[in-house]
């Protein structure tokens, strides 16, 4: 078991941003962007719903517990370490079909940069970021962390599929199904406002679409479909969130590099 000792210490691992009166921001700022997932904690009058669960490096839930009791639901955009390495921590977990069989596993998650293909990490590098030895810069306080550590099982709960309802009481949000980075992909379409939860289908950074799972062709399909969807604000699940307009730009860079 490999240890990290160098790093310093951080007392807070995980920090909130309010976007607004229901939608709650909630992030890793010691790991690196390439793994720093946004977790988005949405309230409702019936039930709360968590998009993705970051790295689990340290418990997720008691800072997106839901104050007066009910259902917390914790919905996967993909199976990717990085997004659901809290989803354990949840009776409620939902996935799209196409990549259930994969959280219903133990996983691994690792912490050094040479983990990772420099096909992939070269794609950030190429946008302007660059990467320590480290996808971490601090620990937090407790026990020691490991370079890789495993994730546990979390056999989905609910598995969904393009056009059923997540509902909130409240808020009700279509299921988009956005494969490309990955098989089952999805997304959190609420129409009514305009607002998109996207995953890793969009996001405002380097795209990665040349992963052993990635499909291009299907990417480019998912990336047409974004750009002609009426969005209001995206909260993606990485980087900063941004309006329809972004969203059209993002989009059409894509397809010129690779429709």
């Amino acid at each position: 078991m490999a240890l990290i000792t160098d790093l310093p210490t951080a007392d807070v691992w995980w920090v909130r941003e309010r976007m607004d009166d229901s939608i709650t921001l909630v992030t890793e700022p010691h790991v690196h962007p390439f793994l720093r997932c946004n977790v988005w904690h949405v309230r409702g009058r019936d039930a709360d719903m968590v998009v993705d669960t970051g790295m689990g490096i340290r418990p997720l839930r008691p800072f997106v517990e839901r104050e007066l009791g009910g259902c917390l639901l914790a919905v996967a955009t993909h199976a990717h370490a990085d997004h659901v390495g809290g989803l354990h921590e949840f009776e409620h977990r939902v996935i799209h079909a196409d990549e259930a069989h994969e959280v219903a596993e133990p996983q691994f998650a690792a912490l050094e940069t040479s983990a990772y293909g420099a096909t992939t990490v070269g794609v950030y590098e190429a946008g302007g970021y660059e990467f320590p030895p480290l996808m971490i810069d601090a620990v937090p306080s407790g026990d020691p962390i490991e370079l890789a550590y495993e994730i546990a099982a979390s056999p989905a709960t609910r598995v969904v599929a393009e056009g059923e309802v997540v509902d909130l009481g409240d808020r009700t949000f279509e299921v988009l199904h956005l494969p490309g980075h990955s098989p089952g992909s999805l997304g959190l379409w609420e129409e009514s406002t305009g607002t998109l939860f996207s995953g890793d289908a969009i996001y405002d950074g380097p795209l990665l679409d040349a992963l052993q799972e990635s499909d291009i062709d299907a990417y480019v399909d998912t990336i047409r479909r974004l750009r002609e969807l009426p969005v209001t604000v995206v909260h993606a699940g990485h980087e900063n969130s941004f309006g329809g307009e972004r969203l059209i730009d993002l989009c059409d860079a894509y397809l010129d590099r690779r429709a």
